[in-house]
């Protein structure tokens, strides 16, 4: 295939990523077998990351130099989708490392699947300096997990399902539903959960094929839009419209967990005319009416199925996990009686 018609298109922004970025470029060029381009996006850097860029493209012609003038990652991201000439779009980010039949295999799926629009694989948690960060590695076994479009579909309301450098996508999804959005909020959560939402399939591999650099300068440990709180703004938006379509006594619901954070941010969903019903939670100190118009039963008192909707939205580490398998014990179905959403 010649060079003015790659098979796929790789997007890799960066700025002030000299310390990783030519590990990640190599990575690409690597890949087996793939008839590729990379458009490394420099989103203003003050480092020597573009110098590495050019002297890769001066050596490679398969890699494009870009320029936002440092206009932010979305426009960087949305850059790079534009300019993009190849069928299928994956990402890659400037200190991450793609194992060498990352594409290809990602290739051959979705070639092998067309009712498939995404395509992501498992990624591979790596701290460099050995420091312990138990947080991105519990969020990365638990994405791990997930891998056929009906898992990652009902667990879309948890966290972001994918690693965003690990997803591979039909440019076609781009011309249909839009790119990369502006906004407070992780820019590529906000894309699966709009994607999703129009009926697009998403599926990852069960192979290991990104090693995921995890280190404190990562943006997505230094800039607001991916804070805890940007998530659940963000998130809820598209949860109260799922619940619309989705829940059989809608407007209704009850939620499982009645703490203060839960509280705050199911005032968003009441502000947006969900109607809650009433709590239900573990901790006998919160049962009963603690304060006015605040009911809070014990989780014994849950009805059979078909009888109530209940939204789960308990952050505690592995309450998530319980409260599934507390429901699924007691005939509940999640999607259809109950939906975590922490």
């Amino acid at each position: 295939m010649s060079k003015a018609s790659p098979r796929i298109s790789i997007v890799l922004p960066f700025r002030d990523a000299a310390t990783f970025l030519a590990d990640a470029v190599e990575s690409i060029l690597k890949q087996s077998d793939v008839d590729l381009e990379l458009l490394a996006i420099d989103d203003g850097s003050i480092d020597a990351g573009p110098v590495i860029v050019r002297d890769f493209g001066q050596r490679d012609t398969r890699v494009r130099c870009l320029s936002t003038g440092g206009d932010g990652i979305v426009a960087a991201l949305n850059l790079g989708l534009a300019k993009a000439k190849a069928p299928y779009l994956a990402r890659m980010d400037a200190d991450d490392f793609s194992h060498p039949n990352r594409l290809e295999r990602q290739i051959e799926f979705l070639d092998a699947h067309p009712e498939i629009g995404l395509v992501a694989s498992r990624i591979e948690h790596w701290t460099p300096d050995e420091e312990s960060r138990p947080g991105y590695a519990a969020y990365v076994e638990w994405t791990n997990g997930l891998l056929l479009p009906e898992d990652l579909a009902r667990s879309r309301f948890v966290e972001s399902p994918f690693a965003h450098p690990s997803v591979v996508f039909r440019k076609e999804l781009v011309e249909k539903f839009g790119g990369y959005r502006e906004g407070p909020f992780p820019e590529d959560y906000e894309l699966w959960l709009r994607w999703m939402e129009s009926g697009v399939r998403m599926q990852k591999l069960p192979q290991v094929l990104l090693r995921w650099r995890d280190h404190d300068q990562r943006l997505s440990r230094r800039d607001q839009r991916y804070s805890v709180d940007a998530f659940y703004e963000m998130k809820l938006v598209y949860l109260k419209r799922w619940l619309a379509g989705n829940n059989p006594f809608h407007p209704q619901v009850k939620i499982w967990g009645a703490g203060r954070t839960t509280r705050a941010r199911v005032a968003f969903l009441e502000r947006e005319g969900v109607q809650v019903a009433g709590y239900y939670d573990v901790d006998p100190r919160k049962i009963g009416e603690p304060r006015k118009g605040l009911t809070v039963r014990p989780i014994e008192e849950i009805p059979p199925p078909g009888e109530e909707f209940i939204v789960a939205m308990v952050g505690a580490r592995g309450g998530r996990e319980k409260i599934a398998a507390y429901l699924a014990n007691r005939g509940h179905r999640e999607g259809v009686d109950f939906i975590l959403a922490a």
